[in-house]
């Protein structure tokens, strides 16, 4: 499977940004090229494209099934498993967002909870400071939950009436500052 230059060098990016979305470099490729290609891929398909080995598109493949962001299909008469992306790319950035919140943000409220409670009715610098911490991450986490249940449509217009509200907020500062 021979992809275009364009294609290579966006897959080659995501990659690299992989280690920023949570996961490893051939994740993210594998990933990409999943969002990026109509027709169900089986791991040869994408071992060849990527130029990678079977084995490390086999562990990329059950590491993108673990975040729920492919799906596994089957092609009639053919005993290979072919793969797609899951869903919209907006269903794919939410199950992202969802998938970090459990592994990330809901051990180190569980964690803050904990002490929280162990220490209730203390009031050191510490003690205050993991509060915050708690209450900012508890806020976002609700947010955020609130937001994911939103249709995209309705998110898009919520996010365009954001970047107006800060366009606003800028024009303020600047008449402020004459």
């Amino acid at each position: 499977m021979k992809l275009p230059h364009d294609s290579q060098t966006f897959i080659m990016h995501c990659g690299e940004m992989g280690s920023r979305w949570g996961f490893n470099r051939t994740v993210g490729q594998i990933c990409a090229l999943l969002v990026i290609t109509e027709e169900p891929l089986n791991a040869d398909h994408i071992a060849e494209a990527l130029s990678i080995s079977r084995g490390n598109v086999s562990m990329g493949l059950k590491e993108l099934q673990s975040w729920r962001l492919i799906q596994l299909s089957h092609k009639p008469g053919d005993r290979k498993e072919y793969f797609t992306a899951s869903g919209s790319i907006w269903d794919m950035g939410q199950t992202i967002f969802e998938e970090r919140r459990k592994r990330e943000i809901d051990p180190t409220l569980s964690l803050l909870r904990s002490q929280l409670l162990a220490h209730e009715g203390e009031s050191n610098y510490r003690i205050k400071r993991q509060q915050e911490i708690h209450d900012l991450l508890e806020l976002l986490t609700n947010w955020a939950t609130a937001l994911g249940s939103m249709k995209p449509e309705s998110l898009k217009s919520l996010m365009k009436l954001g970047s107006g509200v800060t366009k606003v907020l800028e024009l303020k500062s600047k008449l402020k500052s004459k």
